[in-house]
């Protein structure tokens, strides 16, 4: 499998909504509706590349996969949970195509994002994941994320994860 990740540009914007569109389509399928269960739009997409870099993965021409990196953090982290650090990037959306989910696609996904968070340059990288089953905790430990909490955010039971940088 050839991924190749790049810069998202305005011209992604409908192919990264359509990714996240099935990933969360995939996710209410299996899990009920929940937080996940919001699709985005071509829109929305273009407004978040205004605070954020969006890196996606290709196969081919085709985008599978997306990650959205900001040094503004997200509403629902609480920065007491974390190791104190100068610079630090917070994940703050990642999605993957649901036919190419469970084939190595996220890890990549991960590992392009803390190469762009090297190169930034950040300390840490730091994101929530949903307490629950759709949660991907298991995932982001399993890509050597430290787990740093657990935090209940306007109703939302959320896990704190951070992987610091070596410089």
């Amino acid at each position: 499998m050839q991924v190749t990740f790049s810069e998202a540009g305005e011209a992604d914007a409908g192919a990264i909504a359509a990714v996240r569109a099935a990933a969360a389509a995939r996710l209410t399928e299996r899990f009920g509706k929940g937080h996940w269960s919001s699709p985005a739009t071509g829109r929305g997409v273009i407004r978040s590349m205004q605070d954020a870099k969006l890196v996606v993965g290709r196969a081919g021409s085709d985008v599978i996969t997306v990650v959205r990196l900001a040094t503004k953090k997200p509403w629902a982290i609480d920065t007491r949970y974390f190791t104190s650090c100068r610079r630090p990037l917070y994940l703050t959306d990642m999605a993957v195509a649901p036919e190419w989910q469970g084939r190595g696609v996220g890890r990549l996904c991960l590992e392009e994002a803390i190469r762009v968070a090297r190169a930034w340059p950040a300390d840490a990288v730091r994101l929530d994941a949903y307490d629950a089953p759709a949660g991907a905790g298991a995932f982001y430990a399993k890509c050597g994320f430290s787990e740093r909490g657990r935090a209940t955010y306007r109703g939302t039971p959320l896990v704190y994860f951070e992987k610091l940088l070596s410089r």
